[in-house]
């Protein structure tokens, strides 16, 4: 049974969440203060975090930031009452898998956390996988090299100039599914679908978030980069240079 640790300070959204959750056959854990709920992350296992944004004791910003800081990988989904892009964007810099902006549906929740869950490899064998996932079956020893970069698909690993870099479950994907599309112009709703495996319509601004992190990781410069390149009104392509 999969763990979900629920942090939120609304009771009738603890409820709600709680009921939904227990009922898709989730173990849930709630938390209604920030401090207790980051003592709960951090000692237990869990295979999903729900964190809300404002929260007395310590905030749901706070909470995550020290999550990633401390290499819990653990996905987390972001709360929050405020329809703002700018909170929205911090939280996903942050670390956050995803985010929703109150008030939501139970359902939509659930959908969305069953997506990220598949494409971390967290999900129940019943569940399918993510189509960015499906791809990845070949042999441990197998890579993709694009100049400096040398990508290991099974061992989850980016290397650059032969140094291994920190890279988060999303943004390897990310990176894999335009390596192995070299040079094809790839829409930020394509990208939305594969690597999130949800219609997050009108959501591009994920994409761009994830896009810039891997360019500072990856990228000699940020402002003219060399392997991922904006394709301005279409999106953008992993650039490899023909020989």
């Amino acid at each position: 049974m999969k763990k979900v640790l629920l942090v939120d300070d609304e009771p009738s959204i603890v409820t709600l969440l709680a009921f939904n959750l227990e009922k898709d056959g989730y173990e849930v854990t709630t938390a209604t203060d920030g401090a207790e709920g980051y003592r709960l992350a951090i000692s237990n296992p869990f295979d999903f975090i729900i964190l809300d944004l404002m929260l007395p004791s310590m905030d749901g910003m706070d909470i995550c930031k020290r999550l990633r800081q401390e290499k819990f990988d653990t996905p987390i989904m972001i709360l929050t009452a405020k329809d703002d892009e700018l909170e929205k964007i911090i939280g996903l810099e942050l670390g956050a898998d995803d985010y929703m902006t109150k008030p939501f549906s139970p359902r939509e929740v659930l959908a969305r956390m069953k997506a990220i869950l598949r494409r971390t490899n967290k999900a129940v064998p019943a569940e399918p996988v993510a189509t960015a996932q499906q791809e990845q079956t070949e042999d441990a020893t197998e890579k993709i090299e694009v100049g400096e970069i040398t990508i290991f698909p099974q061992l989850y690993e980016v290397h650059v100039a032969g140094e291994l870099i920190e890279v988060t479950p999303k943004e390897f994907e990310l990176l894999l599914y335009m390596a192995k599309r070299a040079n094809r112009i790839l829409s930020r709703e394509q990208l939305l679908n594969a690597i999130w495996n949800f219609d997050y319509a009108g959501e591009t601004r994920i994409v761009d978030v994830h896009i810039s992190h891997l360019r500072e990781k990856i990228e000699k410069d940020t402002k003219n980069p060399q392997y991922i390149r904006t394709v301005r009104g279409f999106g953008y392509k992993f650039e490899v240079a023909k020989t």
